[in-house]
């Protein structure tokens, strides 16, 4: 045999041997940036992959090496990286463990784009995939659109509605593109993942990976795998008190100013901050995204089953400034397709379509400037105290005539309710404070429910009998239609270490017939008769107005009172609305002359000062300067 054969024998056995050599062991991580080039067509930092960039993905590319995951699912808003999983993905089974790949798209036009602007670039620009991958302009190659072949497997996309692509071949690997954007059924043969993940029932090692940006509650289903799977959310770590949490719209505070160019409005963004939720501490965007983060499961036991699943939103994106996203938001303000955009592809959250209810940001809109703290109006004020583990949340509300209401203060005093120094705090930010209007003239508290629930009902008891005088009560909340919403209270025992020490008054309160009248006094929208006004104020932010519309009745036809109140999925924190169910329970309560109260404090201002002249000082004064006990002002400072 001559030189020559020996060559082309040797070439030959060589690519056979290539073909038999193990895939080396790395993760799909480590494989990216080895050997992933980002391209100039898709990304605006062209060149070597770097995890770095984007570390929420290592967890996610990383657990499709995981040999007990079988699936994996990404919820994920725009500009945080989504595809490029798909792509690093791609890759490593083309150049690594070689398998035939089914990737499918909502329609056939989405597939032939992302192989055009995608798939053939990374290709292109990676040499181990472009050495494996014929080139498209061979004859007979593999290599076209909707299909690229390499050795041990062949890429095919295609279109949610092709049922002849979904059902056919066996196939190892499954990727879904923008899950929420499939067609419901593929012709006429049912769901397309269904089709499409039935075509892996025969290996052993299969794979699937969903992904999309969210859309609509409960029509979602990429919401509704997330709910199959380990359920991780990725939090950042509070520089000051070491917490983790994840970074959302709610917790984001800003300023703006508004001017109007051509009779269009435009907005200037002024300050931006994040406000945890754990010790409300501030920080800024660039300290919160240099903080350490992870991914944490609410369930981990789906592990178990091989289903990890990934929620991720876009303030954690080194690409999208949190003023980019609140100028897109304030741009989308009072249009509602527009709003769903922004929270689906900002703010990685599920759209609630409310049909008749209230939303979030159109009370948002209508918050408006006090010229104090009590506006013109008010003419009594009550407080809603809801007890946590480690803190006690309140709101006080003013009260006027034909059921008007005005938010006062929304806040917050850290401590367990079992230590005594929380209390006192509570006395000095709210039992023993005196609200003023513009004019001077100032208003206490006049009754106060406190919700004794959780795990300190007898500690709850114990501070509400110490305040008797200042005309605090605990409340239970009996939940369900036909309870009345406020009555007669109850004399309860207070049990120290199992022995009685005394007694306290409690009220019985309907909540679920407090719902339904804050619900409704918050559809009026023109201020008047049972309209709700709201401060322009941070307490009183997303956070607030999120927590207040947590919860809409439904209709349950398995309970024996079929109309129920329940949270709305993505709305977990619903203090503001307990808050409010108290505050404005403890005003049914009150014994109260609103008539009579509205003249006396007319006779406590005395007559107005002529137009544009100011207040006299000594009537200003007459709040610091405490009259004897039977005048008219100390009623009213006590009241």
């Amino acid at each position: 045999m001559n030189s020559g054969n020996v060559q082309r024998l040797n070439a030959v056995v060589a690519k056979v041997m290539a073909g038999m050599k193990p895939p080396e062991n790395l993760t799909v991580t480590e494989w990216a940036e080895k050997r992933r080039r980002l391209s100039t067509e898709s990304s605006a930092e062209p060149g070597p992959w770097r995890t770095s960039r984007t570390p929420y993905l290592r967890e996610p590319m990383n657990a499709f090496t995981d040999p007990r995951v079988r699936r994996i699912v990404m919820v994920a808003a725009s500009q945080v990286g989504k595809s490029e999983l798909e792509l690093n993905i791609i890759g490593y089974i083309i150049d690594e463990d070689p398998g035939s790949i089914l990737f499918v798209h909502p329609t056939t036009i989405d597939a032939k784009e992302f192989s055009k602007l995608r798939i053939a670039p990374e290709i292109r620009d990676c040499p181990m995939l472009r050495r494996k991958v014929a080139a498209p302009k061979s004859r007979d190659s593999g290599n076209t659109v909707l299909q690229k072949t390499y050795p041990g497997g062949i890429l095919t996309m295609c279109g949610s509605t092709e049922a002849h692509a979904l059902a056919s071949k066996p196939i190892r690997y499954v990727l879904g593109d923008e899950r929420d954007r499939w067609a419901t059924s593929a012709g006429n043969e049912g769901d397309p993942w269904g089709l499409a993940m039935a075509r892996q029932t025969t290996f052993y090692n299969a794979k699937a990976v969903e992904v999309s940006t969210p859309t609509v509650k409960n029509a979602s289903a990429i919401a509704d795998s997330y709910a199959e799977g380990t359920m991780e959310r990725w939090k950042s770590k509070c520089p000051h008190c070491g917490e983790y949490h994840e970074i959302q719209w709610k917790d984001i505070r800003y300023e703006y100013e508004t001017k109007e160019v051509n009779k269009k409005k435009t907005y200037k963004v002024t300050s931006i901050m994040y406000i945890c939720p754990g010790c409300t501490a501030v920080s800024d965007e660039v300290t919160m995204k240099r903080q350490p983060a992870r991914w944490e499961a609410d369930n981990p036991d789906a592990y178990a089953q091989g289903v990890r699943s990934f929620w991720l939103n876009a303030f954690v994106s080194q690409w999208a400034s949190w003023e980019s996203i609140i100028l897109k938001f304030l741009n989308a303000v009072g249009n509602s397709r527009k709003l769903q955009v922004v929270y689906n592809t900002c703010f990685g959250e599920l759209w609630e379509d409310r049909g008749d209810l209230e939303d979030e940001d159109s009370l948002m809109a209508r918050r408006e400037e006090y010229p104090a703290e009590l506006p013109d109006g008010v003419l009594v004020l009550t407080a809603g105290v809801d007890t946590q583990d480690n803190r006690l949340e309140y709101e006080v509300v003013g009260h006027g005539h034909f059921g008007e209401s005005w938010g006062i203060e929304k806040g917050i005093v850290m401590g367990r309710p079992d230590d005594d120094s929380t209390w006192t705090k509570l006395d000095e930010v709210l039992f023993d404070r005196v609200f003023h209007f513009a004019d001077g003239l100032g208003l206490r508290l006049s009754m106060t429910f406190v919700d004794e629930g959780g795990h300190f009902t007898q500690d709850v008891r114990r501070q509400c009998r110490a305040r008797i005088g200042k005309k605090v009560f605990c409340i239970k909340g009996m939940p369900g239609p036909d309870k009345p919403y406020t009555g007669p209270p109850k004399q309860m025992k207070i049990i120290v270490n199992q022995k009685t020490i005394g007694t306290c008054w409690q009220y019985q309160i309907g909540v679920d017939s407090g719902k339904v009248m804050i619900m409704d006094n918050l559809a009026v929208k023109t201020p008047g008769s049972k309209f709700c006004h709201f401060p322009k104020r941070d307490d009183y932010g997303p956070g607030y107005f999120a927590g207040l519309l947590s919860e809409r009745l439904e209709y349950d036809a398995e309970k024996k009172q079929p109309w129920v109140w329940k949270k709305i999925p993505g709305h977990e924190r619903n203090e503001a609305l307990d808050c409010r169910n108290y505050a404005l329970a403890a005003f049914k309560a009150l014994s109260k002359n609103l008539d009579a109260i509205d003249r006396q404090l007319r006779i406590a201002r005395g007559p107005r000062p002529p137009e544009g002249e100011a207040v006299p000082a000594a009537r200003q004064q007459r709040v610091q300067q405490k009259p004897p006990r039977s005048t008219l002002r100390d009623y009213y400072d006590d009241w």
